[in-house]
């Protein structure tokens, strides 16, 4: 850098070097996620001054600062962390500010000060991955691995110290992934168009597009949609109708994998519907209603249940909530599970399956059932699974058919996702994007038995 250029930077920053000494200890601290209602409340602060780059990292030199240099991924993150207030973090502008400060520190020369000043934008890198990476509120998920991973800050600067383009690898982990990264980007548009106040949706959105994969095959249900998509190398390769929850007993948010398709399923009845149509019907038109609906009543709800007579069962004291009992749909064309169901584990009974009723799917909204999900073409997903069509050997119930490999499966909701290359938005169905605090209580509904 010119010397005059040098020294006109120096005079500019030289008022924070004396504030940022005291401020050191503010550096460990994690970035603050706001409530969409604090995010929309706090404007944007006046912009921190550019950081002045210099030239790439040498591969022995500290992280962000060597010999009155500043390394270019420096400017990456100020800017960052200038605009991290559109996602949901507060203070992200307070640490782009220190970052600019840590900046000036460094080009004193000395090297305690240059320490100190690459304690500070690690802090605040670190910090920042944290936040973006923290677990979507309210989202069950049933395997670890499936949780936002490499959170831990030594692992966050082992990966920076890592990478051979600094600035890249920030880019990179800030997008965390496609969807993310393109409501990022809305977000952000809308922050600077809106004076600095952040999109409160667009807040909700991102955070719980943070927990979907980089890339990979998946599969993504889209709640707010009611549209499953399957996923390869992170890009849409089909998607398709679905039924979903109905508002009050609405699908929750869910990160499991799927193991095995199951042709020929039986339909264990929710504990409701037992009581409510199963019960209240064999009250009033007697055994013949179990029989036409192909019901029969199990012993319990284990794997290893037995049939029991239905006449010996109570069916009144079912039918007033007094007596619980077991009751599954024997497999065929009226069965409410179609010809095929997919499992994946989330102790809420939600599977994804065939249905009879095909007229819920041509309906614009399509909240209909007790929780599960409904599938348009279930043997397309099914060969999409397993790589072949899903074709029962036979009449006998619950063939179990494992898949060549296990697929990770995101139940979301979105009310704003990119498609095709533009962003769309849908209706707010379950009013989650106005009071998050519903979608956490939903995905704490635990019913003793499965939903449809």
């Amino acid at each position: 850098m010119p010397p005059r250029t040098l020294a006109a930077f120096q005079r500019v920053m030289a008022g924070a070097v004396n504030s940022i000494r005291l401020s050191l200890g503010i550096g460990a601290a994690v970035l603050a996620l706001a409530s969409p209602a604090e995010a929309r409340r706090r404007p944007l602060p006046a912009p921190a001054a550019p950081v002045v780059t210099y030239a790439p990292r040498p591969t022995d030199a500290p992280l962000w600062f060597w010999n009155k240099k500043v390394d270019p991924a420096v400017g990456v993150l100020a800017t960052v962390l200038v605009n991290a207030p559109a996602e949901g973090i507060v203070d992200g502008a307070q640490r782009a500010a220190e970052v600019n400060r840590a900046a000036a520190l460094a080009l004193s020369g000395k090297p305690d000060d240059t320490a100190a000043a690459n304690r500070i934008v690690s802090s605040a890198w670190a910090a920042y991955v944290q936040a973006i990476k923290a677990p979507t509120p309210g989202m069950i998920y049933a395997y670890a691995s499936l949780k936002p991973q490499n959170t831990e800050r030594a692992t966050i600067l082992r990966s920076a110290a890592a990478a051979s383009d600094l600035s890249r690898h920030l880019e990179q982990v800030a997008a965390l992934n496609p969807i993310y990264s393109a409501l990022r980007a809305e977000a952000i548009k809308r922050y600077k168009a809106n004076g600095g106040f952040a999109d409160e949706a667009l807040i909700e959105n991102l955070a719980r597009a943070r927990s979907l994969p980089p890339g990979g095959r998946y599969i993504l249900v889209n709640t707010a949609q009611q549209r499953l998509w399957m996923f390869e190398d992170g890009k849409p390769v089909g998607s398709m109708r679905v039924v979903v929850g109905m508002p009050d007993l609405a699908t929750p948010l869910i990160a499991s994998y799927v193991h095995y398709a199951t042709l020929n399923p039986y339909w264990n009845v929710p504990d409701h519907l037992v009581k409510k149509t199963v019960a209240a019907n064999t009250v009033k038109t007697g055994l013949k209603y179990l029989t036409a609906h192909g019901y029969q009543v199990m012993s319990d709800w284990t794997d290893k249940a037995e049939v029991v007579p239905a006449a010996s069962v109570d069916w009144k004291a079912v039918a007033d909530g007094g007596k619980m009992v077991r009751v599954r749909e024997l497999p065929g064309g009226a069965n409410s599970m179609g010809k095929m169901k997919f499992t994946f584990p989330n102790g809420q009974g939600i599977f994804m399956h065939d249905t009879p009723e095909k007229e819920l799917l041509d309906k614009d909204v399509r909240t209909f059932s007790n929780g599960c999900i409904r599938l348009e073409d279930a043997p397309r997903l099914g060969e999409w699974l397993l790589g072949r069509p899903p074709v029962a050997e036979g009449s006998d119930p619950e063939q179990l058919v494992k898949l060549p490999q296990g697929v990770p499966v995101f139940v979301t909701y979105l009310t704003t996702m990119p498609v095709d290359g533009r962003l769309v938005t849908v209706s707010d169905v379950y009013g989650w994007d106005r009071s998050p605090s519903k979608q956490i209580a939903a995905a704490e509904f635990l019913p003793t038995g499965a939903r449809d």
